[in-house]
């Protein structure tokens, strides 16, 4: 396709996502989102100890350390369409790893399920990660590391937190920005997965909820993170 033309269709789609964030979740996802909330009392508290440290974790490494981060080869003249030829290529490993991942830990009940939270928050890390590199930005830098951690916050939200850090992708380049709030993050992301993660405790069954679960998330995050860096890239 050509190079103009691919940038022309991928800033409708960017700009029809950031509309999509900015309206009140359908009829059905704020009834399931009532119902997530009565389940949440009955989630064991070392689950929401574990889902809470692991986010405090994976910003301190997000943001101090290389942990997540895997130097891969980038080329600078690639067009934008051959960026997200490679970024969709990431996609589907990192998608199978979270899938076998989420099947193994959800097979076992709630001993292994617990250790899916931080397992899967670190292949979602890492695949942003590579993103970053492979929409050609240095994720040494703090600012971009902060931007990752927008998008992961993006992609796992409630409606009201959604409007207000979509806003803020699209400025991105435009403002200083302050520390992540861990506190915030942690809430958002639990609040989102607490209800498909309390079904993957479920010995047996939990590991096919844990499968699909996982390659939902993985899928959620890179169309989130693909359609942020549209927006920030196609002004």
């Amino acid at each position: 396709m050509d190079e103009k033309e691919y940038e022309r269709q991928a800033r409708k789609e960017a700009q029809r996502f950031q509309h999509s964030m900015l309206k009140k979740s359908s009829l059905l996802q704020r009834s399931s989102k009532k119902l997530q909330n009565k389940l949440n009392g009955m989630i064991p508290d070392r689950v929401h100890q574990v889902v809470t440290e692991s986010i405090k974790r994976m910003i301190q490494l997000s943001l101090t350390s290389s942990e997540y981060i895997y130097s891969i080869q980038v080329e600078e003249n690639w067009t934008l369409e051959k960026r997200e030829q490679e970024v969709q290529a990431r996609k589907k490993v990192y998608k199978k790893t979270a899938m076998m991942e989420g099947a193994g830990t959800g097979a076992g009940g709630i001993v292994l399920g617990l250790a899916d939270f931080p397992l899967l928050l670190a292949i979602k890390m890492k695949f942003l990660f590579d993103v970053g590199q492979l929409y050609g930005y240095d994720v040494q830098l703090r600012e971009e590391r902060l931007f990752l951690l927008h998008v992961f916050l993006l992609a796992f939200s409630s409606d009201e937190k959604r409007q207000e850090v979509v806003q803020q992708i699209v400025a991105w380049d435009q403002v200083e920005h302050d520390d992540m709030d861990w506190k915030t993050l942690q809430l958002e992301y639990r609040d989102t997965i607490d209800l498909v993660k309390m079904l993957q405790l479920i010995p047996g069954f939990g590991a096919i909820v844990g499968a699909v679960a996982n390659g939902r998330f993985l899928e959620q995050l890179a169309e989130t993170a693909q359609n942020c860096y549209r927006l920030r890239m196609l002004k």
